[in-house]
């Protein structure tokens, strides 16, 4: 079997603030978050949000983005489109612009140092006020390395009420990804591609439960965005082995592979390994379809995929 940290990938769905060390956290004065399943989502976020909490200044921005870089480069990724919460941390500091320029300088440095690239994805809680996207749109819209933004959080709160703030971004040209069908059903997926024009679907995995819908989406071709043990660590399936990627695949649907920030990506990788006997084909296979899916300009594509068929030996 070949390494796997040395296959070439792209990472999709990864929330920057899910990432932090365990050290930067106790650096910045976090105490050490328990591990293992969560008994609920709110208990999920009601975690991230202490993590969050700890970011106050320009450093602590710029150092998370930074680690962020080496680790993912560790794990194989060379193109990344990380998940920031901008707006939300810039109005808790009341510095609406200094937290997403941090990061961004964060990454900028890490990615030449590492040789990783970098883009951003502005999220918005779908707990959180419609004016909040809407700072999260022009922000969006003032940097170069922001590709796009979306919707995340318990799908209990429907998009609708920010199905205008979404028509304004797709009509600017940015790229709109929305978490849906991971805490809900085929009625917020319709939602996420219907009002949210999403192109990409955060998780996903509730595709299943609508068979017009798995064709609608085999057809369109639209990504998900699969995550496999963060699903078990939320509770959303009852073990890894229980986890409907094998189906997702069979349905003809296209997957890519993530980790949410919840694990270490080459660890995902190898985790379809020992759950479901995938050899190192399908492990290309799904590398891949993360570089077909990204919104990586072109050229980078091409290379990536002839790096991924030198890692078969095909080249």
């Amino acid at each position: 079997m070949r390494d796997v940290r040395s296959l070439p990938k792209a990472h999709l769905h990864v929330h920057l603030e899910s990432t932090v060390r365990p050290e930067t956290v106790r650096d910045l004065g976090g105490a050490r978050e328990p591990e293992g399943v969560f008994g609920s989502f709110r208990e999920f976020a009601d975690q991230r949000a202490r993590v969050r909490e700890l970011l106050r200044t320009p450093e602590h921005f710029r150092r998370i983005a930074a680690e962020f870089c080496a680790d993912e480069a560790a794990q194989g990724t060379r193109y990344v489109e990380v998940m920031f919460t901008a707006a939300s941390h810039g109005e808790r500091l009341g510095a609406p612009e200094m937290p997403l320029e941090a990061v961004l300088e964060g990454l900028a440095e890490g990615g030449a140092r590492h040789g990783i690239e970098c883009r951003v994805l502005l999220d918005h809680s779908r707990r959180r006020p419609v004016e909040r996207l809407w700072r999260t749109f022009k922000l969006a819209t003032r940097y170069e390395a922001v590709i796009g933004m979306g919707l995340a959080g318990d799908e209990a709160y429907p998009l609708a009420p920010f199905a205008e703030v979404c028509d304004a971004a797709r009509d600017e040209g940015l790229r709109l990804v929305h978490h849906a069908g991971e805490t809900a059903g085929a009625a917020s997926i319709r939602e996420a591609l219907d009002l949210g024009h999403a192109e990409r679907l955060g998780h996903g995995i509730r595709v299943l439960d609508d068979d017009a819908l798995v064709a609608e989406v085999r057809e369109r071709g639209i990504p998900l965005e699969v995550c496999p043990t963060s699903n078990v660590l939320l509770g959303l399936v009852p073990s890894p082995s229980a986890h409907p990627l094998p189906r997702l695949r069979a349905a003809g649907l296209v997957v890519t592979i993530n980790t949410d920030g919840e694990t270490a990506l080459a660890d995902e990788y190898a985790r379809l390994r020992d759950v479901f006997g995938y050899d190192d084909r399908d492990l290309a296979d799904l590398a891949r379809a993360s570089i077909d899916a990204s919104f990586a300009a072109e050229p980078l594509k091409a290379r990536l995929r002839g790096e991924v068929d030198a890692w078969l030996g095909e080249r």
